[in-house]
């Protein structure tokens, strides 16, 4: 999202008018997700992508027509299966995209800012050029609404859905009620950049933290054992942290874009851990340890007073069960059920049975 605000810079610094054109729903095997962006001039030029295909060349079109007209407009693409190379929708597909004049103040500061916050804007009324198309609001991610005082009925009627977009990670359009009317609203995500906590600086971490860093987490690993949280350990770790869980709680501050690895193998780390992060709102919170380690775990958290329904977002033995055994293999499971996790996938996947022979305990 950073590289397409410096896109837009460029773009607006030709002089030329820039507007913005975003997928707001797709059917079918559409290769942008709901949330992709076009930009482009009113002379043509572009930036972004809503189709990865000829879409883009229609779509400036329509965005050009918005800066002449001054306002939004919904825009259906519609593709056969027979047409589908052609136009960039493999496998056919439909998608809408919402084509505006402008980027608004509201999706700049979204785009521009940390991340945890969502712009909700209405897209679909029963007067397509009526004055409610374009009201916008912004909702961040502990429910909070910034909107002027006459739209702010906006955010309060999307604000379960959208907080279910901050649980999905996507994007997505929502139909409302207001005074008899039919809407839709576009629930446009911004979310904040995942980060990964790891306590415990062992053998998996070292292989997962590079394969974390590779898919766009920040990484973080703590440990309070000097030999083991060294730069010769972990030369591309974002943040290094030498302490106790208890210790690195502040400097941690687990959200709700934290997922969490406890990998000691030590009661005396783990469990401290594991008590900070069941306190916290991270989606995704992983023990290391064979089922009877587990058991164990999960008894001694219930005797100082978690409940079953908290265990619940213990994910122990840690990672999916992809039948691997070294550490590079565990650290891919262990990714592969965070990222079914972040994106809301259900199934069996059972998770990895981690032997206690990953982690010998020596730096």
């Amino acid at each position: 999202m950073h590289d397409l605000l410096a896109e837009l810079t460029v773009l607006e610094g030709t002089g030329r008018p820039t507007g913005r054109a975003v997928v707001t729903s797709v059917w079918g095997s559409a290769p942008r997700p709901e949330g992709a962006w076009l930009l482009a001039t009113d002379d043509g030029r572009i930036a972004g992508s809503v189709s990865g295909g000829c879409v883009e060349s229609a779509t400036a079109q329509e965005i050009a027509a918005a800066i002449i007209r001054g306002s939004p407009r919904l825009v259906t693409y519609g593709v056969s299966h027979e047409r589908a190379w052609e136009v960039g929708l493999a496998c056919g597909g439909t998608i809408k995209v919402f084509v505006e004049p402008r980027v608004s103040d509201r999706v700049r500061a979204a785009a521009a800012g940390a991340g945890g916050v969502l712009v909700a804007t209405i897209i679909g009324a029963a007067d397509p050029s009526g004055p409610q198309l374009g009201r916008s609001v912004t909702i961040h991610d502990d429910g909070t609404i910034e909107a002027a005082p006459e739209d702010r009925w906006v955010g309060e009627a999307v604000r379960d859905a959208a907080m279910e977009a901050f649980g999905k990670e996507a994007s997505r359009t929502v139909e409302i009620t207001h005074d008899g009317e039919v809407l839709s609203v576009f629930v446009e995500l911004f979310p904040r950049p995942p980060r990964l906590v790891i306590f415990g600086g062992v053998h998996i971490a070292m292989a997962l933290v590079p394969l974390a860093r590779s898919l766009g987490y920040r990484t973080v690993v703590v440990d309070g054992r000097e030999a083991f949280a060294t730069r010769e350990r972990f030369p591309d770790v974002d943040d290094l942290i030498v302490a106790w869980p208890d210790q690195a709680a502040a400097r941690l501050g687990l959200d709700r874009a934290t997922y969490v690895c406890v990998l000691s193998h030590d009661p005396k780390f783990d469990e401290p851990a594991l008590d900070l992060a069941l306190r916290s709102p991270a989606p995704y919170i992983g023990a290391i340890g064979s089922r009877k380690t587990q058991g164990a775990r999960r008894q001694r958290l219930l005797d100082s007073g978690f409940t079953p329904r908290d265990l619940d977002r213990l994910h122990g033995p840690i990672g999916l069960d992809l039948g691997g055994r070294s550490p590079a293999e565990t650290a891919l499971a262990i990714m592969a059920e965070i990222t079914q996790v972040r994106y809301g996938r259900s199934g069996e996947g059972a998770r990895a049975a981690t032997a206690v022979s990953h982690e010998s305990g020596a730096p």
